[in-house]
């Protein structure tokens, strides 16, 4: 496949939801809603796929603002399905029909969880609206920080309620006492309109399994707590073997906080947080390539196992 220009050069929230409205428009595998708005209002899209009553796969991106380069591939991934499924052809060895390949299951894509962050870390803080004093100050505090949090400086992946109370002492013992451009979890769990809208949309379907997409290191993290399912290690497993990521643990302040955290301890289903490529945030967009040639037989196989 083919990347056009698109895909060459960091995403803005306008841009995106371009693509995803035209994937939408143009395929008849994808519908597109949202699942609520940032605290800037920007709408949280959401692609879906498969028939409606089967528990759905759930595919986060962009959950930290200068991740943006998993927007960038969760968006692929969807154009792919698109082509493949209009053209009958196959990703990754996996021939997409949506009659078989969707038979008894169904697909959500939210590629991109915090809109805002992703344009604050591409923009700067003129990107934040009414937000943008504020976030000037915090960049000012934090010159050797990238973006990662929302525009009210909350770590979204620190805002889930799993472990929450541990990872605030971890916060404080790091010196991290209020927001910031990243691991500050908020004033409590689910503080921040863009965590609420994943409790909503997984109050809403059954979801039978998340993968949270992440930047950077290649590694693959299944574990959370004692609803850990079995399952989930046998399907991280696979995912390591499809993609050469290493399956592992999350140490010091990724260890608690977490969608995937939240997802495994409020369900016992298997959720997984994949740390895609390698180097600092951001990655340079010259890695989107590689990291789809990697993920795409993984990213089929969360679909079929």
């Amino acid at each position: 496949m083919t990347l056009d220009s698109f895909y060459c050069s960091p995403p803005t929230f306008d841009s995106l939801s371009d693509r995803l409205k035209e994937i939408a428009k143009e395929s008849e595998l994808f519908q597109l809603s949202s699942a609520g708005k940032s605290v800037l209002e920007r709408p949280l899209w959401v692609l879906s796929a498969g028939e409606a009553s089967a528990p759905p796969v759930l595919l986060v991106g962009c959950t930290h603002g200068s991740e943006w380069i998993t927007a960038l591939l969760l968006t692929l991934f969807a154009e792919a399905l698109a082509r493949a499924a209009e053209k009958r052809e196959e990703i990754a060895g996996i021939r997409v029909e949506p009659g078989t390949l969707f038979h008894g299951r169904s697909l959500l894509i939210l590629p991109c969880l915090n809109p805002d962050g992703m344009e604050i870390a591409i923009s700067g803080p003129q990107a934040a609206g009414e937000y943008a004093h504020q976030t000037a100050q915090m960049m000012e505090r934090f010159p050797e920080q990238v973006w990662q949090a929302n525009a009210r400086g909350v770590d979204l992946n620190h805002n889930f309620p799993a472990g929450w109370d541990i990872l605030r002492q971890l916060e404080i013992q790091s010196g991290i006492t209020g927001s910031g451009p990243t691991k500050y979890g908020g004033p409590h769990p689910f503080s921040e309109p863009e965590t609420q809208a994943v409790r909503r949309l997984c109050a809403q379907f059954p979801i039978r399994q998340l993968l949270s997409f992440h930047a950077q290191g290649e590694e693959i993290y299944w574990r959370y707590g004692d609803r850990t399912p079995g399952r989930g290690l046998t399907a991280a497993r696979l995912f390591s073997a499809s993609s050469g990521y290493k399956v592992c643990d999350p140490v010091g302040t990724a260890s608690h906080g977490g969608l995937k955290d939240w997802f495994i301890q409020e369900t016992g289903r298997p959720g997984f947080t994949l740390e895609v490529g390698r180097g600092q945030n951001p990655l340079p967009i010259e890695q989107l390539p590689e990291i789809w040639r990697k993920l795409r037989e993984t990213l089929m196989l969360s679909i079929l196992v």
